[in-house]
């Protein structure tokens, strides 16, 4: 009988019959040499939230060896801007379990994320990836849980603008083809990402869809599965290159950029988070959310403000972040209420055998289905760093674990009603605001830095960094400057298009 993962769709997985979590150096060797491939690339992060990328040819074992072993060097203050030229030099080392086969690649090429070490061996503790590593360790030793989350990535794919089949502007929700021109597009980098490792839940078209200048404008997702913060960052940030590699390959046209144009769905990336004791998860008790998971989302109101400084990173940020549209901005929480900051979906607490109700001849009874329950914050946009974002949700969650009124905090923000109905305007007023630029954003964090540099999770030199970027873009008054002058807008648009 067949080992399952024989019958993974990732190569790796399949031939060396161990899940990726699992993966060692020699397996790495052993899938080179035996499958022909000539030449490896690192791929690291940089503050722009992209990916960089060293190659190396597979020239002989000692040197495939020793390049897996020992990393190599780059010069740091071309990858993060606190990093200053006189003592730049890093070290990339890579992971492992990130291997993955380049889809698009003429000569066979295996490629890895790489984290950061300094000139004396150790993590650098202003990376992203290792500050999410830190905040993993910490949250963990305080709550007894571990943490997981996954991503939903929202983006636009544009192309020529077409005249047959054409969707009713703004109604694109799980359309299908011929309405939806990109359904083969979506279904293809679906498949790539999940071959290259990406555990997908499924893809679909979204709200979003209009015609501008000749172009035709399509909204589309793909939402991941839960798995631990950093493998959940580790494949948003390796889907966004496909989906852009994707793209360009075929012609067309895409951008994760927040909002695009006035008046259409802007797009967001979506965490939605859970937590775990020994593989049990504890967001839920006797079918209710759980105190635990509202001790979290305590902590996510608490913060919701200074997140935004990961989650929202860029003056077009906040042209998505607007009252009245789907996009939060005001602080509350809900069940099911895509109005809020942080929504608890519909989960499955039920014992009803809905599979059978449907399928008379389904005999089979219902089992245990696993507890899937999540919170979800809808803030962030892909402009964030997935894995400063995570370690900053993360870092809110281990502070509604350490606030003595974490309950109350929750019950008081807690909201059962739309938010953007006229009829609940005076309760909307009640609520706490999410900031309205960079420049508030990092204020914000100014004020609530303690929490963050609390057990040296994030190292005051990587806090000082997000407030100058954030200070920079010198938007204040952003919201009033566009008014004045509608045409701000889309220059703003124009130079953060490709942003994240």
């Amino acid at each position: 009988m067949k080992n399952i993962l024989d019958f993974n769709i990732n190569p790796l997985v399949a031939f060396l019959g161990k899940e990726q979590k699992d993966f060692f150096k020699d397996d790495i060797i052993k899938y080179v040499i035996n499958n022909g491939i000539r030449i490896i690339d690192f791929r690291y992060p940089a503050h722009d939230g992209r990916l960089k990328t060293l190659s190396f040819p597979v020239t002989g074992h000692a040197y495939l060896d020793n390049i897996l072993s020992c990393g190599e060097r780059i010069d740091g203050s071309n990858i993060f801007p606190y990093i200053e030229a006189g003592s730049s030099d890093l070290y990339v080392i890579p992971r492992f379990c990130t291997a993955y086969i380049d889809p698009f690649a003429e000569i066979p090429t295996l490629g890895m994320i790489c984290s950061y070490f300094t000139n004396e061996g150790l993590p650098l503790e202003t990376s992203p990836q290792y500050t999410l590593q830190k905040a993993q360790r910490f949250f963990t030793a305080t709550t007894g849980f571990s943490f997981e989350a996954m991503g939903e990535l929202e983006f636009y794919v544009i192309d020529n603008e077409q005249n047959l089949f054409v969707t009713e502007n703004q109604r694109g929700y799980h359309e299908s083809q011929p309405f939806s021109k990109f359904y083969a597009f979506r279904n293809k980098a679906m498949d790539l990402i999940a071959r290259a490792g990406g555990q997908i839940k499924y893809t679909h078209s979204e709200v979003g869809n209009f015609s501008l200048d000749g172009k035709i404008y399509e909204q589309n997702e793909i939402e991941f599965l839960v798995n631990p913060a950093q493998t959940a960052a580790d494949q948003l940030l390796l889907a966004k290159w496909i989906l852009r590699t994707l793209a360009w390959s075929q012609g067309l046209d895409i951008t994760f950029s927040p909002k695009i144009t006035e008046g259409k769905a802007g797009s967001g990336m979506h965490f939605h988070t859970a937590m775990k004791k020994k593989g049990i998860s504890v967001m839920t008790d006797a079918g209710k959310l759980s105190n635990d998971a509202k001790k979290a989302i305590a902590g996510y109101m608490q913060c919701a403000p200074s997140l935004t400084a990961f989650g929202n990173t860029n003056p077009v940020s906040y042209f998505r972040l607007v009252p009245h549209q789907e996009a939060p901005t005001s602080i509350c929480w809900g069940d099911r209420n895509r109005s809020v900051l942080v929504r608890v979906p519909l989960g499955w607490r039920h014992n009803t055998n809905m599979m059978a109700m449907e399928n008379p001849l389904e005999k089979q009874e219902l089992q245990d289905l696993p507890d899937r329950q999540t919170v979800e914050m809808r803030s962030p946009d892909c402009s964030a760093d997935v894995y400063l974002m995570m370690a900053g949700l993360i870092t809110a969650a281990k502070q509604g674990f350490e606030m003595e009124n974490a309950l109350e905090v929750a019950d008081r923000t807690y909201v059962d009603f739309n938010i953007h109905d006229s009829r609940n305007r005076n309760k909307m007023l009640a609520l706490e605001q999410l900031p309205a630029s960079c420049y508030e954003s990092a204020q914000e964090l100014k004020k609530n830095r303690s929490t963050y540099e609390k057990d040296g999770i994030f190292h005051p030199a990587l806090i000082d960094s997000v407030i100058s970027k954030l200070e920079s873009y010198n938007d204040k008054n952003i919201r009033q400057e566009i008014k004045d002058n509608p045409a701000k807008m889309m220059e703003l648009v124009n130079k953060f298009y490709h942003c994240g």
